[in-house]
């Protein structure tokens, strides 16, 4: 089964995200506004409690992060999506690499860019457009984030949590 973690922001964030992702991300249905902290990942159905218990180990070392977004941006011309970028601070930085312990198969492929999708898989013309509009309306929003989520995507392809993570940071 496929899994993944993330970081979902307030109810205010995730309206102003959604008012964008309606019109402009094909997977609006699929799952909410989130901060992905761990790409999709597959595990099967004996190993995922020992995942479980690793979040928690690891929701033990990592207290509450600072979750500010700043802007609009883009990942073209790799592709058309355009997100609110995410100010990258050590704390968030910490708990993504420790989601990507040898424990969890190591470093992803891409660096980790800390966003809120808004839009994705847009034309080169609408993505222009719609970049250039949301690049001069900007954002910018503050908030602490406390937990991360445990997700499963289920078989017609939308996230749902699997568990939820306080970050604490006991540990430390």
């Amino acid at each position: 089964m496929k899994y993944g973690v993330a970081a979902f922001p307030s109810k205010k964030l995730q309206d102003l995200a959604n008012s964008y992702r309606k019109r402009y991300d094909p997977h609006y249905e699929l799952i909410t506004p989130h901060m992905t902290l761990k790409e999709p990942f597959e595990v099967d159905a004996t190993t995922i409690k020992d995942v479980a218990a690793e979040m928690l180990n690891i929701a033990n070392r990592h207290k509450p992060f600072k979750l500010h977004t700043t802007r609009v941006s883009t990942f073209s011309p790799i592709t058309n999506t355009l997100y609110f970028k995410v100010e990258t601070n050590a704390e968030v930085v910490a708990l993504h690499e420790d989601l990507h312990s040898d424990f969890f198969g190591g470093m992803p492929k891409h660096s980790f860019v800390p966003h809120i999708t808004i839009g994705q898989k847009l034309s080169d013309t609408e993505h222009a457009d719609v970049f250039g509009q949301l690049k001069m309306a900007g954002i910018d929003h503050e908030e602490v984030i406390d937990r991360m989520h445990l997700l499963y995507q289920l078989e017609g392809g939308s996230w749902t949590v699997y568990e939820t993570f306080r970050l604490t940071g006991d540990d430390q």
